[in-house]
């Protein structure tokens, strides 16, 4: 198999060469379930879509009858990149073997969450302070692999540092374990969103890359609102890859470039709606679509009107019907 990550576009550079770097959907929980991520693709489809983050402990016991519903995906989404956290490297190899064979092109591996729950398990960005662990763990999902007799790259999404900036061991180190590609959230742990994202240390990481001499791929994450500016910051900073997270949000033409109308944004938020009710009804509580709500409704006449209605709908069929009397009203 040819390692996707050759095959995607490649980036303009600072030295005049033409092209445009590769976007990326960031993985975000209960925001890229598979219910968005089919309406992203539909409506304008990333160079490469990401699950979730799923736990590795989870799809290595009995829970894997529930987690499993976190990794449902259509081949229109692909090349997709399943993500997965765990401190274990025995179940983060079990997990991996079982991701592999479900037909992901590539397994991605959370170095970065801040989520305290995460971290008690000395998963996410705890990973940061322990580098033998977090070796033993890269290692663990390229055996896993192996051990599904597949060839998928595997990837790293990390932070530039937890208390400070510590990119100058953590991405050499990161980078001589064999990963293919390596996605730096511009941003400490410590500073979690409450700082603007610092793309200097994005370039850093190019250049530490350039250095080692390895044909890693270096995406950069935090902060980038669209299109335009991922590019831009792409040809500054000498990156392959832009990772968009928020801007994701309400708007999924947000990587084709389309400005919608208050109608269409309205009508997708429906089928948005039906389609998280039908594949995930079963197993996510209706409440997951209400931060989505707030992202789609607003900016408008009687946005928020419609938000505070919507903030109490419990099935699809409700949000349709008050779509359906806010359009024939306004």
């Amino acid at each position: 198999m040819i390692n996707f990550w050759e095959k995607l576009p490649k980036p303009a550079r600072p030295n005049g060469r033409s092209g445009r770097p590769f976007f990326c959907l960031a993985p975000m929980a209960d925001v890229t379930d598979a219910a968005f991520r089919s309406i992203i693709t539909k409506y304008g489809k990333p160079d490469v879509t990401w699950t979730e983050f799923v736990s590795a402990d989870g799809l290595a016991s009995e829970g894997r009858e529930v987690l499993k519903n976190n990794l449902i995906f259509s081949k229109k989404e692909k090349p997709i990149v399943a993500q997965l956290f765990s401190s274990h490297p025995d179940k983060m190899r079990i997990a991996s073997k079982y991701v592999a064979s479900l037909g992901f092109d590539g397994i991605d591996i959370n170095m970065g969450c801040p989520d305290k729950s995460v971290e008690k398990q000395g998963a996410g960005a705890a990973m940061m302070k322990d580098m033998k662990k977090a070796g033993e763990i890269i290692q663990a999902v390229k055996d896993g692999i192996k051990d599904a007799n597949k060839k998928i790259p595997v990837s790293v999404k990390t932070r530039i540092g937890y208390n400070k900036n510590q990119i100058e061991e953590w991405v050499p180190f990161l980078l001589s374990c064999g990963i293919d590609a390596l996605v730096i959230h511009a941003r400490t742990r410590k500073e979690m969103s409450l700082v603007p994202a610092d793309w200097k240390y994005v370039k850093r990481t190019v250049e530490i890359r350039n250095e080692m001499k390895l044909k890693t791929k270096i995406i950069g994450n935090g902060d980038v609102k669209d299109v335009k500016e991922g590019k831009r910051l792409a040809k500054e900073i000498g990156c392959d890859g832009i990772m968009i997270g928020r801007g994701i949000f309400g708007n999924p033409w947000l990587f084709s470039g389309k400005v919608p109308t208050v109608k269409e944004k309205l009508k997708v938020m429906v089928e948005h709606t039906k389609l998280f009710e039908k594949i995930l009804g079963g197993h996510k509580n209706f409440a997951v679509m209400r931060k989505h709500y707030k992202a789609y409704v607003n900016g408008f006449d009687g946005a928020k009107e419609l938000r505070v209605e919507l903030m109490e709908t419990k099935k699809a069929s409700e949000v349709e019907a008050l779509v359906k009397k806010f359009l024939k009203n306004h």
